[in-house]
């Protein structure tokens, strides 16, 4: 039984299908599996696709919010992502010279009257949405075993 009523994530493996998971975030359900050719059966979105939902969804709220602030005439925002491996010597201006490293390409449409100065603040301040900062820095996940199902 899926139980995370103090808006922790709460992740079931579900045994109907081989990658299939049923997620809970407080009141909310959510599905994640893997797409056919990966081994699974398509089910809910990937785990990486979360990755850039809250990637996505942290950017345009922390642009929305700032142009609130500013009462500046934004009228939408559209964030488009897309995750893929790169070999590091391929990248330029990244330190990891060996193997693959992670990428992520984000595009931002921004809607409304918006002048040139202010379209070019609001790109600056998608790198301040909290997801984007977390996911630029160092992460330290503390793993522990937990009491066995019964």
């Amino acid at each position: 039984m899926l139980s995370s009523d103090d808006r922790g994530v709460v992740t079931v493996d579900s045994t109907d299908q081989r990658f299939a998971q049923d997620i809970g975030v407080g009141v909310h359900r959510l599905r994640a599996d893997e797409p056919v050719p990966d081994g699974g059966a398509d089910s809910g979105p990937s785990p990486y696709d979360y990755l850039l939902v809250a990637l996505g969804s942290c950017t345009s709220m922390t642009i929305k919010l700032y142009a609130e602030r500013k009462a500046w005439p934004l009228a939408g925002v559209v964030v488009r992502l897309r995750h893929g491996k790169v070999h590091a010597a391929d990248c330029a201006d990244c330190e990891t010279r060996v193997g693959k490293i992670d990428r992520i390409e984000r595009e931002i449409e921004l809607g409304g009257p918006l002048t040139a100065e202010q379209r070019a603040r609001l790109l600056e301040i998608a790198d301040h949405c909290p997801v984007h900062r977390t996911l630029t820095s160092e992460v330290k996940i503390v793993t522990r075993l937990a009491e066995p199902l019964t």
